[in-house]
């Protein structure tokens, strides 16, 4: 999982995906409070980043994401990262830079800042990156082999909408 984070800076952009994952991933639909989501090989499980509220409405500002699986193998069960998932991949860190707005990096690479911010009465996440803000929709690691803690990461996609056209796009990052 580093060695994808590490692709979100050290590669370059393109919108072409020249190898792309044999599996038919499944869009997840009608989720509460979703700001974006993770899929990645070698199965259709997917990462839910949602906006974690307090119960009076609030945004939880000491944790203002919540993150789960969506457990497509196991009937769309929702599941709890477990320890190592949270601590060294998939988790983030969270720091409040401004009324309703936090930057959010993640654990297993922190150089790359997202950030979540209120737009109206709806918070979004975006990306700065080849010289566009994007508020990201879906990330996608293609991942073909390796090991757990060293996977062999082809590719990261981030697929979302350019803040600045409203056009739907998606920015490829490789290892050179």
């Amino acid at each position: 999982m580093l060695a994808l984070l590490l692709l979100l800076l050290a590669g370059q952009l393109t919108a072409q995906v020249s190898d792309p994952s044999p599996i038919n991933f499944p869009i997840p639909k009608n989720i509460e409070n979703m700001l974006f989501y993770l899929q990645r090989d070698p199965n259709t499980n997917t990462l839910i980043y949602a906006l974690n509220l307090q119960e009076n409405g609030s945004i939880n500002r000491s944790q203002p994401v919540s993150i789960y699986w969506l457990r497509y193998g196991e009937h769309g069960e929702k599941k709890e990262l477990g320890y190592i998932q949270k601590k060294f991949a998939y988790g983030l860190v969270t720091k409040e830079i401004a009324k309703d707005k936090f930057e959010l990096r993640f654990v297993s690479h922190k150089t790359l800042p997202l950030y979540l911010s209120k737009v109206g009465e709806k918070y979004t996440v975006t990306v700065a990156v080849n010289g566009k803000t994007i508020k990201i929709n879906r990330l996608f690691i293609r991942i073909v082999g390796g090991s757990f803690w060293l996977p062999n990461v082809r590719y990261a996609l981030i697929e979302g909408i350019d803040l600045v056209t409203g056009k739907s796009l998606a920015e490829k990052i490789t290892i050179k």
